[in-house]
């Protein structure tokens, strides 16, 4: 028996995961249909219930209610939660269950979706008991997809129609099949059964390329339009006193890196006389260190309204959270580099468009060649400050993953999910024009 917090997302999913075409639809969805595969619950649902159980993983029980969107930050909340961006295979999912042109046929449909927890069923392998049979992630549903359960839906085109949610780098998911023994990750992106596949993710390695970035969840996931515009006025109206921030931990060490380089400056920036910039204070520092961020938006988020600049250094992996809460916030990110998000989010932030919205410094000339960010940041015209903070608040409804069952209006502004949607259709599209060719 499931826990009782799991009973909503289950009986709603049971609900509505059989969907019904209406005839006002056939022409709008023309090259749209999305056809949804009926996994058994044991590739989603029944992960759910093993929530509190990798003892070297955080319980994520609490972050599985209202449909992975987690618990409010508190009780008047319409919009925050405590979102875990682990989740994000719980959101997406039910977010596509409300999309407009679902087909219960697939032989017209232009994609497939998936629904498989990919990054939840890969916690008995990063942090379980079956840390020695990761190369096993993945296999038993590529059996039930490929042999079991509807084989032609597979066969149609090889898999190159399907795609799923994978909502964790995709280097947790690539450990070479050779590695023997295993070390950190699994091998489902190593597998050549899907390699046809597309797979959004939230950080992208530079080379494979069924693999599409997605951006994290934030804690904003508004219902309604009124909502959306209220925070879109407080992120216009912020006086922004600091001219940049970083929210974040590490640096602590003595080896360079561009994370010590940033605290060293943050320190030092005290020393300087900061009413000729033109601001209250140069740097603020939000020490994240521990995960005590994760799931408190309110450590961060007024920091990052009084900030012009947020700072987005790369960790364990190149990209981080935090690039989508500064957007948020209407901070203007300033990358290191270029994997961090440019060469990740082609969909959400256009390649073309990263000078309009953010910076980008080399973070080898900080580290090593004594680059002051201060100094770069400062040299930037204010007019033009100005105008790079409107095109991220212009940016901001792309990234944000609004609420489920959200109003009318709100649809009308096209989301994460929304421009996921469409990229992935796009891509299945050329995808099978290219192997028609072939």
């Amino acid at each position: 028996m499931p826990p009782p917090l799991l009973l909503p997302l289950i009986l709603t999913l049971l609900i509505t995961s059989t969907p019904t075409i209406s005839q006002d639809l056939e022409t709008e969805c023309t090259d749209q249909w999305i056809y949804i595969r009926q996994l058994p619950s044991i590739f989603n649902l029944d992960l759910l219930t093993n929530c509190s159980q990798y003892q070297t993983f955080d319980n994520f029980c609490p972050y599985i209610s209202n449909h992975g969107l987690g618990l409010k930050t508190h009780n008047n909340s319409h919009s925050w939660f405590r979102t875990d961006p682990h989740m994000l295979e719980l959101i997406f999912h039910r977010r596509l269950l409300e999309y407009p042109c679902l087909t219960n046929d697939p032989s017209m449909a232009s994609a497939v979706y998936v629904p498989y927890y990919a990054g939840i069923d890969a916690l008995k392998y990063l942090y379980g008991q079956e840390q020695n049979f990761s190369f096993l992630h993945g296999l038993e549903l590529y059996d039930h997809i490929r042999n079991v359960d509807a084989p032609e839906i597979w066969n149609r085109h090889n898999g190159h129609d399907h795609f799923l949610i994978m909502a964790r780098p995709a280097w947790d998911f690539s450990q070479p099949l050779s590695n023997d023994p295993p070390i950190w990750g699994t091998s489902f992106l190593e597998l050549q059964e899907f390699y046809n596949v597309t797979a959004l993710t939230f950080e992208t390695r530079a080379y494979p390329f069924q693999e599409m970035g997605i951006p994290y969840p934030t804690s904003f996931h508004p219902p309604n339009l009124a909502l959306f515009n209220s925070w879109v006025t407080r992120v216009r109206r912020s006086r922004r006193d600091t001219l940049m921030l970083f929210a974040g931990g590490g640096g602590i060490s003595n080896n360079p890196n561009v994370r010590r380089s940033i605290r060293l400056e943050c320190e030092n920036s005290t020393s300087l006389r900061n009413e000729s910039y033109g601001y209250s204070n140069l740097c603020n520092f939000v020490d994240c260190s521990n995960g005590v961020c994760e799931h408190d938006p309110i450590r961060f988020m007024k920091p990052m309204l009084q900030a012009s600049f947020c700072l987005q250094p790369p960790g364990d992996t190149p990209t981080r959270r935090s690039t989508f809460d500064a957007i948020l916030a209407g901070c203007i990110p300033v990358f290191f580099e270029e994997l961090s998000a440019k060469l990740q989010y082609g969909w959400h932030l256009p390649e073309a468009e990263y000078e309009e919205f953010s910076v980008f410094i080399p973070k080898e000339d900080v580290v090593f060649k004594g680059l002051k960010i201060v100094d770069v940041l400062t040299s930037i015209p204010r007019a033009q400050v100005r105008r790079m903070r409107e095109k991220v608040i212009e940016m901001l409804p792309r990234v944000i993953y609004r609420k489920h069952g959200s109003s009318l209006g709100m649809r009308a502004k096209k989301d994460a999910v929304d421009i996921a949607i469409e990229g992935t259709l796009q891509r299945i599209k050329s995808r099978l024009q290219e192997v028609e060719v072939q």
